[in-house]
């Protein structure tokens, strides 16, 4: 990446705090604390208790583990030059130099994993593969050699990160230290829509980048399919979502409050209706991702609270 300094310091005091603000990304942690926070829902809403020290540090070591997958992916994104022209808030553009970049993304990466295991020893020891396996699937996601997000496969690498392995793993932090075996079936039905609406965030954020991804070899779904096809998609992601949540309650394994989750879909609405007339308006869609990330929290966070409230409102 060329002159990261002169990029750091190219800007007034004020467009660095605007460009800081838009580095840190801090709605994005929404997705890191969604497993938990469904986890618990769900175990509430069994009326099965939730060890409440065990959820806090769940959300601290998620937190943590995303912190250092963004620095990274902000890292591996400057050894090709993908950010030099559409991103000028990459971390390591406003610090102007990696290696304090990267002290940083080893740190949150060894806290968080040190985290994980001291709830591991407290709960179940399988929690720590379920979460190295998440990891792995994060570094695989940019990491050098493999790089699998300019092959297309960011969306369903996020979907097995954010869904079965984060579920399974918040799943078994929260139950007795007596429960061993990985609870796939129930970790599938609770994680699967939510990681789809996890999913659609990474898919809206290459919308309005795409001529930089493709000049610099970033084969994402939009620039495979162009915004037109991509921006089609968008409605099947959001069906997905809910038809995966709605379908336990049909099935009678949720309860009704379950459907609080569809609190997400004003959100979802304005996003379609801003990729079908404006996909090909980056100036105009750059900020896609963050309605797909309204979604993607609303939603969430209404399943969750349904699920904890089923037995009071039955």
């Amino acid at each position: 990446m060329p002159g990261p300094q002169a990029v750091a310091t190219r800007y007034s005091m004020s467009d660095r705090r605007r460009l800081w603000k838009a580095a840190i990304k801090w709605r994005m942690y929404s997705v890191a604390v969604m497993p938990v926070l469904l986890a618990a829902g769900w175990r509430l809403g069994a009326q099965e208790s939730v060890r409440w020290s065990q959820f806090s540090g769940f959300l601290l070591a998620a937190v943590l583990l995303l912190l250092w997958e963004n620095l990274s992916n902000d890292l591996f994104d400057a050894d090709t030059g993908v950010d030099v022209v559409g991103k000028p808030h990459s971390i390591v553009a406003l610090v102007g130099q990696r290696r304090s970049v990267r002290r940083w993304a080893c740190l949150a990466l060894m806290l968080g994993l040190g985290l994980m295991l001291i709830l591991a020893l407290r709960s179940s020891f399988v929690v720590l593969p379920l979460v190295l396996v998440s990891c792995g699937l994060g570094y695989l996601y940019q990491g050098p050699p493999f790089r699998l997000a300019y092959r297309g496969w960011g969306e369903p690498i996020c979907w097995l990160a954010f869904g079965p392995f984060a579920t399974a793993a918040a799943l078994l932090v929260l139950a007795p230290s007596d429960q061993a075996a990985v609870p796939w079936q129930l970790a599938l039905m609770l994680g699967s829509g939510p990681a789809l609406a996890t999913s659609l965030v990474l898919f809206c954020s290459h919308f309005h980048q795409v001529d930089e991804d493709a000049a610099h070899g970033k084969r994402s779904p939009v620039v495979r399919l162009g915004t037109a096809k991509a921006a089609s998609l968008v409605p099947w992601f959001v069906a997905g979502t809910l038809a995966l949540e709605w379908v336990p309650v049909l099935h009678g394994d949720w309860p009704l409050t379950a459907l609080f989750g569809a609190i997400g879909l004003p959100a979802a609405a304005a996003l379609i209706r801003l990729l079908r007339d404006h996909h090909a308006e980056p100036d105009r869609i750059a900020g896609s991702k963050f309605l797909a990330l309204r979604f993607q929290a609303l939603n969430g966070l209404g399943l969750s609270a349904g699920l904890a409230l089923g037995p009071l409102l039955s």
